[in-house]
């Protein structure tokens, strides 16, 4: 039986490269290419969009997008099922992107970056003059405790955080475990909250979930912390609630219009910045190589991936 061509979507790091071609030859194509060659497995990365039209110009040959990372939302799902393409994910971030969060949250609440900054400008001596927030003791508030959300509330309650939430369903065992409370509405979570951490996943449902009237409805002085994806925030809307003070800060790796980050951002000393690295170890790099292999070699043997989500 000859071995499937795999199609990657961007120049990935070599050991990948080797890992993924045991199964077949491997090319790097531009998906939106007037001529795509002929291959049995797309693997793509989350900065490569694959919707109706990307996926009506894929080869009829194509049985399999198996991507890289765990979030979903720029693969149109639905039309790959119409197509009869599987869609695979990644799920082995979970305890990488809670610590980023957690990192997020300090940074933010502290004035990491900012403080890092003053010391490397050489005028300790002069007296920085802003103080941080303690995060000690304060309520957590957790849209979306999927299997993130939960690590994340974890390592808060490690914290000796008070944490709430808000999710599709209650979660009694993470009420239990960790003395977690379930708020029935949004506007709960975002009154009582001292700190908000988006954990949820990017649909139509949650596009915007933190808008303008969220931002009107969190305490005075509430720090927003983003390492879940950037559409989940109305970043309009996030620059005006920084800009007249309703908001503490914001930690984010993820961004609205990401790869681009609206310079505006930029201009606050309480805002945290970082270049979508939720799953930036080596540790988890390696886990999600293997998890796609497995994905393929799965897919190969018995027509259908592990971790199929569409």
């Amino acid at each position: 039986m000859s071995k499937p061509t795999i199609l990657v979507t961007r120049p990935l790091p070599q050991a990948m490269l080797n890992a993924l071609g045991q199964f077949g030859e491997v090319q790097v194509v531009d998906l939106t290419a007037p001529s795509i060659p002929a291959g049995s497995i797309v693997v793509s990365t989350p900065l490569d969009p694959i919707k109706s039209e990307t996926l009506a110009n894929l080869p009829e040959s194509v049985g399999l997008i198996a991507n890289i990372g765990i979030g979903l939302d720029h693969i149109d799902l639905t039309a790959a099922r119409e197509r009869g393409i599987a869609v695979s994910n990644t799920p082995v971030v979970t305890e990488d992107t809670a610590d980023l969060t957690m990192a997020l949250m300090l940074a933010t609440c502290r004035k990491l970056s900012a403080s890092e900054r003053y010391l490397r400008s050489d005028d300790w001596a002069s007296g920085m003059g802003q103080l941080g927030i303690r995060v000690h003791g304060k309520t957590l508030g957790i849209i979306g405790m999927g299997a993130i959300g939960e690590a994340v509330a974890r390592r808060a309650k490690g914290f000796g955080m008070s944490i709430i939430y808000s999710n599709r369903g209650r979660k009694p065992e993470v009420e239990e475990t960790l003395d977690a409370r379930f708020c029935e509405t949004r506007d709960q979570l975002l009154a009582e909250a001292d700190i908000i951490s988006l954990n949820c996943d990017l649909n139509p449902n949650t596009h915007h979930i933190i808008d303008a009237d969220a931002f009107s409805k969190m305490k005075p002085g509430a720090v927003l912390i983003n390492a879940g994806r950037g559409p989940l925030v109305d970043e309009a809307a996030l620059i005006q609630a920084l800009k007249t003070g309703n908001l503490g800060g914001a930690g984010l790796d993820v961004y609205e219009f990401e790869p681009r980050v609206n310079p505006e951002l930029m201009a606050f000393d309480n805002v945290t910045l970082l270049p979508h690295i939720g799953s930036a170890t080596g540790e988890c790099r390696a886990d999600m190589a293997r998890c796609v292999c497995t994905n393929i070699a799965h897919f190969l043997q018995h027509g259908a991936p592990q971790n199929l989500c569409n």
